[in-house]
């Protein structure tokens, strides 16, 4: 006789209504197949599981044993298909995300993040930044899920979904003479030192800045080169230079920089979402479906 969770369900029924009558009721079954079955188990277990009466049927000692057993095995059994069902759902799991230099600094993205461990309080979101050569590279090596970059990305492995253009900010130490104004043209600050970071950590914004500063007329003279990108500020804030920075780093309060809106054609710093380029698990696609709910929300079109 093969025992399966039927079985489990039997004795249980049996024990928490106290005969086998009641139990076939609940169980939406006739009496006598169910003692035709709890007869055919105790005869494969080789043991008495119930004592019947006129007032019911209780437990043997043996008989109570297995029904706190059975009883374990169908929560276990329930949570198994809880789990299984919330995965296919995307309602559970675990989501690795990668963020490139400044992103958290975006309030849309720590929102879409937010909204999404609120819907689904039972999946595990965890974050790290980086830049988006490194996360590339987890990505690749299956240490993150998902990443937002500043394309392109270091190869083209990669399924690249653009989320929208940043715009920029032009950053001066406090007493130039582009501080005072309520916009500044790229010309003005042409003798000024330009910090920059490495290329390769972002060199779509990189290149985006420098035919910027040509379209304007002048070749920028690049000063110290801040290690990445957020890093750029307090450089500036030093009076090493000026910067051009995506509009989130205005948040960074470093005493000495000023943010101001750039006149005529800026740059713009893109953000992107890259995966692997396989069917997305349930959760990572109602992750980036949230993540663009959340751009068209927030971002103006």
């Amino acid at each position: 006789m093969n025992i399966d969770f039927r079985h489990l369900r039997y004795i249980v029924a049996i024990d928490e209504h106290g005969s086998f009558t009641h139990a076939a009721r609940a169980l939406h079954m006739e009496q006598p197949p169910l003692s035709q079955q709890i007869r055919a188990l105790e005869m494969a277990l080789g043991l008495k599981l119930f004592v019947r009466s006129r007032q019911g049927a209780v437990p043997t000692e043996a008989g109570a044993d297995l029904v706190k057993r059975a009883r374990i095995l169908l929560q276990m059994r329930q949570e198994f298909v809880d789990v299984a069902t919330g995965l296919a759902r995307g309602e559970r799991g675990s989501l690795r995300v990668g963020l490139a230099g400044a992103v958290s600094l975006l309030p849309l993205i720590p929102a879409a993040i937010r909204q999404v461990r609120l819907a689904l309080p039972h999946a595990v979101i965890t974050m790290e930044e980086s830049n988006t050569p490194a996360l590339c590279a987890a990505l690749t090596e299956r240490t993150i899920d998902v990443a937002i970059i500043r394309p392109p990305a270091p190869d083209g492995g990669f399924t690249i979904e653009t989320l929208f253009e940043e715009p920029t900010l032009l950053a001066v130490p406090v007493g130039h003479p582009a501080a005072g104004q309520a916009r500044v043209a790229l010309q003005d600050v042409a003798h000024d030192p330009l910090i920059l970071f490495p290329r390769a950590l972002g060199p779509g914004f990189f290149d985006a800045i420098l035919a910027a500063c040509q379209n304007a007329g002048f070749t920028p003279q690049l000063g110290q080169e801040a290690p990445q990108i957020t890093a750029a500020v307090p450089l500036v804030a030093a009076g090493l230079g000026v910067s051009i920075v995506p509009a989130c780093l205005d948040q960074i309060h470093a005493g000495g920089a000023v943010f101001r809106p750039i006149a005529g054609t800026a740059p713009r710093a893109t953000l992107a979402v890259a995966t692997r380029p396989e069917p997305p698990a349930p959760l990572l696609r109602r992750f980036v479906e949230t993540l663009r709910e959340q751009v068209r929300a927030s971002v103006p079109e």
